[in-house]
């Protein structure tokens, strides 16, 4: 039942087409199968293992979501920094914000490649077992 929930929301198996700012799919990281009838593309479930490809690709779109709002607070500090006309208070408030969101973006980028890498490999494992 949960495996037809999930096909009937699954529009193309194949990671590469039409993501929103990079942002993978849910059912990035399984395997598809095509009907030669149809030729929808579907997800394929074979084991239990899925669901973790499934939770890997919604942290990592977590974590893209995460960088992209870094982004967008190093622009929030620097507008904040241009305009802080020299008050050392907003001045340190800016300079802080800017150095927290590029941490933030480093931490989100190192572990959407690590997830990525780990999904990947799973992934192919379960596909040549």
């Amino acid at each position: 039942m949960i495996t037809r929930l999930f096909q009937q929301f699954a529009s193309s198996c194949t990671p590469s087409g039409g993501s929103f700012f990079g942002i993978p799919k849910w059912y990035a990281y399984l395997p598809g199968r095509s009907d030669p009838v149809t030729g929808v593309c579907t997800p394929n479930f074979t084991s239990i293992g899925d669901f973790w490809l499934i939770v890997a690709a919604v942290i990592e779109m977590l974590l893209r979501l995460g960088a992209i709002v870094a982004v967008f607070m190093v622009i929030y500090g620097g507008v904040t920094f241009a305009t802080s006309q020299g008050n050392p208070e907003d001045t340190k408030k800016a300079r802080s914000t800017i150095i927290y969101a590029l941490v933030g973006l480093l931490v989100s980028i190192t572990a959407s490649f690590i997830i990525t890498f780990v999904a990947k490999s799973v992934m192919t494992r379960s596909v040549t077992a």
